[in-house]
């Protein structure tokens, strides 16, 4: 049996943190890492104490959720909490950062960002990723699939199933559940 890398085994982590995420836009997770130990873990959602976007929704400005904070700020805000250092460390994103996170990684001393998904990548992020010397790495987690969606899907092959079963298939109804069986199984 082959094991999964450390790419992926804290690729892994970072999707199970984006599980606990409150904003309903997107889930986010993210884990920082030093000499293959995680040091530290967030995700996106509501300053403590707070409401949550999945219970009032989100408070949209400009186009952006600012009721959360991300989940790489979280995470570089846990190390700072509790006195541990992120100078070389490394950060595993499930999406690529926006550019103010971009900005705090990089005056935090992160010296990778390995992230899963493109999300919005912003030009001048880029940039100054490049002129501070942080790497950044897609990790494609092709050893282990996290199925945001499962609930959905099993409830849908839970009624497709019931509707096989029975005898009077309408056509309309079957034509929708095609459609709902596309958008839920594509990738």
């Amino acid at each position: 049996m082959e094991r999964i890398s450390w790419n992926q085994y804290f690729m892994a982590q970072s999707q199970l943190l984006a599980l606990r995420s409150t904003c309903t836009r997107l889930m986010v997770g993210a884990t920082i890492v030093r000499d293959k130990r995680i040091i530290a873990g967030g995700y996106n959602g509501s300053v403590s104490g707070d409401v949550h976007c999945v219970d009032e929704g989100c408070y949209v400005i400009d186009g952006h959720c600012v009721r959360t904070v991300h989940a790489e700020a979280n995470a570089l805000l846990q190390c700072a909490k509790f006195g541990v250092p992120t100078e070389n460390a490394d950060v595993y994103v499930t999406h690529f950062p926006c550019l103010q996170c971009t900005k705090q990684l990089i005056q935090s001393g992160i010296r990778t960002v390995y992230y899963a998904e493109d999300y919005k990548n912003h030009p001048y992020a880029l940039q100054l990723f490049k002129e501070a010397g942080v790497q950044t790495q897609k990790v494609e987690l092709d050893y282990l699939a996290l199925d945001m969606k499962f609930k959905e899907k099993n409830d849908f092959v839970t009624k497709l199933l019931a509707l096989v079963d029975t005898e009077a298939v309408d056509q309309t109804e079957l034509a929708s559940l095609r459609d709902e069986a596309n958008e839920l199984f594509q990738r």
